[in-house]
């Protein structure tokens, strides 16, 4: 299973603000996450019966 790390509100609003000024396509969305810090987390799951007995 993994946990998803997500950018500030701030951080976005800059990003957006540097993209509507800039005259190339868009990158690809996987550039954007990278860019703002969007990425996935990935962890050991907890082993065990899940609470059912």
């Amino acid at each position: 299973m993994s946990q998803t790390t997500h950018p500030s509100k701030y951080l976005v609003r800059a990003y957006l603000e540097r993209r509507t000024r800039d005259v190339k396509p868009p990158p690809k969305p996987e550039e954007i996450r990278r860019q703002l810090g969007w990425g996935m987390l990935m962890f050991e799951p907890k082993v065990g019966n899940g609470g059912r007995s």
